[in-house]
């Protein structure tokens, strides 16, 4: 079993920023990935950005980049997602994923995840 905590979230002005953080514990050795998706009201479950957990390969959704960057630190157990340059339109719940499966589902498919937080809300104001 893997547990994560996601913290850092709240409200914040068009164009400012935020960082969150996703803190697993227990398995975390069998930890392949971890991403980041997040879900507006009335909308699916969208990827946001994932990280390998071994080789720190990352993956970025169009939609962010050159905003948004996720890392992670090994030491600590823990992943972050750097949000700078906020918009309205990235308002949503922020949740952080673990999969521990070797698999074939793309990394942006939730899928891939068996493992979720609770959830952290961003909302930026316009």
């Amino acid at each position: 079993q893997v547990q994560l905590v996601e913290s850092g979230g709240g409200l914040v002005q068009a164009g400012g920023s935020l960082r969150l953080s996703c803190a697993a514990s227990g398995r975390t050795f069998s930890m392949e990935t971890m991403g980041w998706f997040r879900q507006a009201p009335g909308k699916e479950r969208e990827f946001v950005a994932t990280i390998t957990w071994s080789g720190g390969r990352t993956n970025t959704d169009d939609s962010v980049k050159g905003r948004f960057t996720i890392s992670r630190d090994n030491a600590k157990n823990t992943g972050y997602l750097q949000m700078n340059n906020l918009k309205p339109e990235d308002t949503a719940v922020y949740y952080c994923a673990a999969g521990t499966q070797l698999t074939l589902v793309p990394v942006t498919d939730t899928r891939r995840y068996n493992y979720w937080g609770q959830g952290t809300q961003v909302t930026v104001s316009s």
